[in-house]
């Protein structure tokens, strides 16, 4: 079985930086594409980006760009979100998510998840 674990996080202060942490664990596969989602209360789970794993290629959505980074360690099977110049609307649980396929732009595209982190961040 595959487990992601998410880590980091927690109270930020507008306009600060963060970086978030997962680490994945069991059977995993060496292509795995990787994602960061963000889910607010009311509101749809959200894709802030994925990095793919044979190129390391990464998409981001537009309102991401920029402030956000995703990266990938894979000797440590670890993936970081790097968070800069956050603002209030940022406020969200943050979910990592895997899976095989290359463009996985839903979360139905996504096979494995952790169990997400807050990141709260006031103003």
């Amino acid at each position: 079985q595959v487990q992601l674990v998410e880590s980091g996080g927690g109270l930020v202060q507008a306009g600060g930086s963060t970086r978030l942490s997962c680490i994945l664990s069991g059977r995993t596969f060496n292509h795995f594409t990787m994602a960061w989602f963000r889910q607010s209360p009311g509101k749809e789970r959200e894709l802030v980006a994925f990095i793919r794993g044979r190129d390391s290629s990464t998409y981001y959505t537009n309102s991401m760009k920029g402030r956000f980074t995703i990266s990938r360690d894979n000797a440590k099977d670890t993936l970081y979100l790097q968070m800069d110049s956050l603002v209030p609307e940022d406020t969200a649980v943050y979910y990592c998510a895997a899976t095989i396929y290359l463009s996985p732009f839903s979360p139905g595209d996504y096979e494995f998840w952790g169990q997400g982190t807050q990141v709260t961040i006031s103003s």
